[in-house]
Order: C-alpha cells, then structure tokens, then sequence
C-alpha cells in the first residue's frame, strides 16, 4: 500500500484517523491504534514480514532494557557487547534480505560453478526501520535516551506508517516525548492535511508525469537516443526522484501532524544548491544526518588529520550508496558523491565560493543529474553508456525528431516542475492560507482542494503510479 493510491485515501486512512481520534490516551490506546494501523498497512503487500518486522521490535525492545539494565548496575563492558551484538544482528537481517542475491551474483561471477540461489522479497521498509532501531540501541548504550518499557509504545515507533517505507529516518530521540504525549488539535490537523496534499501533488502530478517521459526514453535503447533525448531523459529522472520522493515526505510529515507528531523535514530545496556539499545538507537530510551521527564521528570525522578525514567520507558515502540498493552503480554513485565532496572540501573550497551564484548552481546541478544516472540504470554499463550518449559518445546524433517530440512533451510539466523545486510558490501559499481575509482563506482552500480533485482523477485512471523508493 502506498500513500497515493485511491485505497490508501479514501479507506485506510479515513478508518484510522475516526478510530485513532475517538480512542482516549489513557492506557496507551492511540499508540496501540498506531501499531496495529502499521502492521495492517506493512502487511498489506508483504504479510508473512510482519513477523521479521515483530521479530526485530522484540529484540530491540528486550535490548534496549538489557542494556540500561546493564548500564544502572555498573556493569559497562556487558552493556558494550550487548549493543555491539543487538546491532550486528539487526544489519544481519538487512544484510541477508538486502544483499544476499547480491553477493552471490558476485561469487558466481568469479568461480568455476555455480551456486543457485533464489531471489528474496526485499521486506518493504527494512532499509529505514533498521536504521531507526539502530540508533535507538546506541543511543540507549550512549545514555542519550531512557530504555522504553512498554513494548506498544516501542512498537509503535519502529513501524510508525506516517514513514515506514522512506522516512524521513525518526530517532527515538525525537519522538521519546511525543510517544507519551502529543498534542491533537484542528489547526494542527488542518496544517498536516496541507502538507499531505502538497506532496500527493507532487508525487501523482509532477513525478508520474515526468516518470512516464524518463521510462519511454529509458525504453529507446542507447543506438536510438540522440543528445537532446538524453539530457531530457536525464532532466526528467531529476525531477521525477525529487518530486516523488519529496512528495512522499512531505505526505509522511502531513500525516505525522494529523496524528500528533513532528517530523522533521527531509528535504529543503535541494536543487537550490551552489555546491554539492550544501545539496547534501538538503537531500534526505535525515539519511546525511544519520551517517554523520553514527558513522562518520565514531571513525573519527575531521579529526587526525586530512587522509582520515577524507577516508571517512569514502567509507561513508560508499556504505551509504550501498544502503540505497544491492548493486555495484550504487555503491560508485556513493563514492562519485564521496570524490566530489572531498575535492570540494578540500581543493575548491575557496575557488568555488568566488565564482558567481549562477555558476555555482549550474555546476552543481550538473553533477547531481549526471550522478542520478548512476543511481537510475540497473547496471553500471547502462549508466556510462547512457552518460556516452549525452556527451554525443554513440546513439543517433545531436538531435533528431525523437528528441524534438520528448522536448515538447516536456515542456509544460518540466517548467512548472522547475519553478516548484524554488521556495517562492510555497511561501506564497501559507502567506494566502493563514491571512485574516477571508477570501485570501477561501483561496487556499480553492487552491488545496484542486490539489486533491485533480490528484484524484489522476489516480482513478492511472495505469503509471510507481514510487522509486520502494525498493530501497
């Protein structure tokens, strides 16, 4: 089940929010709302992983209290192994489900024979609910955060269906609090609807819209794309990930809000940037910020000196291409990331700050959208072919009709999708929402209810409905 989907709308979540509203806090009712609600929603594509996921709720929950345990009575080196080996058993299991086809791809490759193996079901969510115990573990282990004692509440948190499947990445630390008391209110109800239909405008306008062009030029094949239909493919693809994803956190954020909570947010304009450093500061902000808190510092982060430092980067960015997808185009896109980052770090740092901000902006973007087409071919030789032919290496010339059609085709929906990833229009918005007149009031309404109208009539005859971060 996804959040754009007319079932989702219009039953699912209905059903929840009355249940989930009309339930009172005592006895931890709403958060047991909020884990059956999950585990129906998980289950609804996958139901036989609603034991892993159950599985994994217990042997976190029953580690965390081990470890304070531990930790109150002085026993610290207990309380060490007990983290070390809660974690080594929860990346076990996304290591096995995540990449065990992977690496046996990989030993076939370079033995004599074969070993047969079967392809798993990547169970929906591991990659995020994974990275959410972990850190609950640790920071438990660290002292940041208390042991949570009531397996509901745990539960509750881990498979939380607001952002289960893409996040944004919850630390226990963020919504300790909130867990056991959250405030509901109308406004808040209101302002989380807004954010909800922000991002299904996003995902069924804009990135279906832009995903239907990226997938007919994918299908072309190398021999019959031109120049011009490569770089529109690719500008395509930029766009569909940031508006389906996005969207997808931003609808995560809005139904946080209509059940109480506060998530952070995943994403700040990132095709804003004048460098790829600041993109990272506001692409997946919780995934950077994650690795940085529970990677990078534990190996050392800048300190010890320029090599450390920059060998931290590359086994950062290389674990976390590794975390996007079992393959070897996205462990380089994570080290493509991992070069950049050092070389603006460490040799254009100054450099590039002097250059002017159009310069800027237009050098990063095109090592962003040059690095989505590592991160969208399903190997690593489609991607240096599919870069080839934008550079004029191979396919069928600079431009041709093909080419012209897709430019035309793109117009439209790839302008107004430019124009969407620049903070102007959502300022304008709330500017009009939230003002005293009434009808600048009854013009946000207007402007949300078309929104919801015509995602609706999208989704009703849609036949192209894909969310990218499914497989992740």
């Amino acid at each position: 089940m996804i959040f754009s989907s007319i079932f989702f709308i219009f039953v699912f979540l209905p059903v929840v929010l009355a249940v989930y509203y009309l339930v009172p806090f005592r006895y931890q009712l709403k958060n047991l709302v909020l884990l059956l609600a999950s585990l129906v929603f998980y289950a609804w594509g996958e139901p036989v992983y609603v034991i892993l996921m159950l599985l994994g709720i217990g042997i976190n929950f029953a580690g965390g209290l081990e470890i304070e345990n531990y930790l109150q009575s002085g026993r610290e080196r207990n309380a060490k192994v007990a983290c070390i080996v809660i974690v080594a058993v929860d990346l076990a299991v996304l290591g096995f489900y995540k990449y065990y086809g992977f690496v046996l791809e990989n030993v076939n490759a370079v033995l004599p024979f074969d070993i047969p193996y079967h392809e798993l079901a990547l169970p929906i969510g591991i990659s995020f609910y994974t990275f959410q115990t972990i850190s609950y573990i640790i920071d438990v282990y660290r002292q940041k955060v208390g042991a949570q004692r009531s397996f509901i509440t745990f539960g509750a948190y881990v498979c939380m269906f607001p952002q289960l499947i893409a996040g944004p990445i919850v630390r226990y630390s963020d919504v300790e609090k909130q867990l056991a008391k959250r405030t509901l209110s109308v406004e808040k109800f209101g302002d989380g609807a807004m954010w909800f239909l922000r991002g299904l405008g996003k995902k069924v306008l804009l990135a279906n819209t832009m995903g239907s062009v990226f997938d007919a030029i994918m299908a072309l094949g190398a021999a019959n794309t031109s120049v011009l239909t490569a770089w529109i493919g690719c500008f395509a693809y930029t766009m569909q990930i940031y508006f389906d994803f996005g969207g997808y956190s931003d609808m995560a954020v809005g139904l946080g809000k209509m059940l109480g909570f506060e998530f952070m947010k995943n994403f700040d304009y990132p095709y804003t940037a004048k460098s790829v450093t600041e993109f990272w500061r506001r692409w997946h902000i919780s995934l950077s910020s994650w690795f940085k808190e529970y990677v990078y510092i534990p190996l050392g982060g800048n300190r010890g000196g320029t090599k450390k430092a920059v060998r931290n980067l590359l086994v950062v960015w290389a674990l976390t291409g590794l975390w996007h997808g079992a393959a070897w185009n996205f462990i380089f896109w994570g080290l493509y990331y991992g070069i950049i980052l050092c070389v603006e770090k460490y040799i254009l740092k100054e450099g590039l700050a002097k250059l002017p901000a159009v310069c800027r902006h237009v050098y990063t973007m095109v090592l962003v959208m040059l690095g989505w087409v590592l991160f969208s071919s399903p190997t690593l030789g489609r991607a240096l072919s599919y870069t080839g032919t934008m550079f004029g290496i191979g396919g069928s010339g600079v431009a041709d009709a093909t080419g012209l059609y897709f430019l035309g085709t793109c117009l439209v929906p790839g302008t107004v999708s430019a124009i969407l990833c620049a903070p102007l229009v959502y300022k304008w918005i709330p500017r009009i929402t939230r003002a005293r007149e009434w009808y600048k009031q009854v013009a946000g309404a207007v402007i949300y209810i078309g929104i919801f109208l015509v995602s609706t009539a999208y989704l009703v005859n849609a036949t192209y409905n894909p969310f990218l971060y499914f497989r992740f």
